[in-house]
């Protein structure tokens, strides 16, 4: 999966990022699902829905949205701290939460959330690395968003895919 995050202070972000959408969805057809990062509005929804988008990131509970999404019928994921947050985005009808930024909050926090609210499928996302990633799947997630920590812009510009496969062999060597 591929997320491609609207740049809320680019002008232009409605755009630019739904064609970068539409180019991983038609080039990468049946080998990256890709979805829409950081999606605030309807007007993002329906753009990345059109540029193929095949779920919804965002970094908050909107009511809206998440309406928009079930009605486009793509996954949602919108990110909660509190378990106020994370029940109402799951009772309206996220299909996951994103718990953000698991790397602040931590294991035990999570932990904590997770207990009574074991009904909802959540995903650790911010600050997990190869070092803590089975602590958050001992606290209980489902999954896991990994980004920063994930890819090496210096690899990538310099062709060296492999370093970018191992990296991502850590992550799943220690879950």
């Amino acid at each position: 999966m591929m997320e491609i995050t609207f740049d809320q202070s680019n002008p232009n972000h409605l755009v630019e990022t739904s064609k970068l959408i539409k180019v991983v969805s038609e080039q990468m057809q049946g080998k990256i699902c890709v979805g829409a990062g950081t999606v605030m509005n309807i007007a993002q929804c329906d753009a990345a829905f059109q540029a193929g988008a095949k779920y919804f990131i965002t970094p908050n509970v909107n009511v809206d949205v998440i309406r928009k999404a079930n009605e486009l019928e793509v996954v949602f994921i919108p990110g909660a701290l509190s378990p106020t947050e994370a029940a109402y985005a799951y009772e309206e009808g996220a299909d996951f939460v994103k718990l953000f930024p698991a790397g602040d909050l931590g294991s035990n926090y999570i932990k904590s959330l997770c207990a009574p609210l074991n009904h909802i499928p959540f995903l650790a996302v911010g600050g997990v690395s190869p070092d803590n990633i089975k602590e958050f799947a001992n606290a209980g997630v489902c999954g896991f968003g990994v980004g920063g920590k994930l890819i090496d812009k210096k690899a990538i510009y310099n062709g060296e895919y492999e370093k970018i496969t191992k990296i991502a062999q850590e992550y799943t060597n220690r879950k």
